[in-house]
């Protein structure tokens, strides 16, 4: 994935603003709430002073955009690798659908699913992009579908009677029930009557694939 910084954020190469970045990140980790989050508590933990934040990235809440954008590079470049893998398996055939299916919608949940994964922030991002004031903050990351648009040459070899609109379409709504499975599982749990380990995301992937590959094959006219 390939997505330009916001223009407010300077260069992360500086050992300084790497410390705070990581700092931030493993904060973000541990906190429930983002009230939790205090430029003390970075700069603490990247035994930086607290003024660096500012100077470096502006503000504490773009220091978190910066974080989060780094971490969705991490997910989004796990999720190339295995589009890659599948790709590469079948070749010079188009890949397996219910791979690549696989492949978009299985580290989110992967790493939701890991306490040890970096999850937590961008659950935090999400929250403080909803309730942000200024949204261009958040837009190149919010709005960025390189990643997800990587997925539509394979999927248009593989169904090749959709064009792109349609694939697009598609992908959508598969990051829709990605995202319903995530986000709403109280609601999922309560829908199919707990007849699916949701604690098991080799479970819950299988079932997202059965349910969203038949959108990408052709119907009985």
């Amino acid at each position: 994935m390939t997505m330009p910084l916001p223009a407010t954020m300077l260069d992360t190469s500086n050992h300084t603003a790497l410390k705070l970045l990581d700092a931030c990140e493993k904060v973000l980790r541990e906190v429930g709430t983002l009230d939790k989050v205090t430029v003390r508590r970075i700069a603490g933990r990247a035994k930086a002073n607290a003024s660096a934040i500012s100077y470096h990235f502006g503000s504490q809440e773009k220091l978190i955009i910066a974080v989060a954008q780094r971490v969705y590079r991490r997910l989004n470049a796990e999720r190339l690798v295995l589009l890659q893998k599948a790709a590469a398996r079948r070749a010079p055939q188009p890949p397996d659908l219910e791979e690549v299916i696989a492949a978009l919608v299985g580290p989110s949940v992967r790493w939701s699913h890991d306490p040890d994964s970096s999850y937590p922030v961008l659950v935090h991002f999400t929250n403080m992009a909803h309730a942000s004031s200024d949204p261009e903050l958040y837009r190149t990351i919010v709005e960025g579908v390189e990643h997800h648009l990587a997925f539509v040459p394979y999927l248009r070899r593989i169904a090749p009677w959709l064009d792109d609109a349609a694939i697009g379409w598609r992908i959508s709504c598969a990051l829709g029930i990605r995202s319903q499975l995530i986000h709403n599982r109280l609601r999922t749990e309560a829908l199919t009557g707990h007849a699916i380990d949701l604690d098991d995301p080799d479970e819950a992937i299988r079932r997202m694939v059965e349910v969203i590959a038949p959108m990408f094959r052709r119907t009985a006219s």
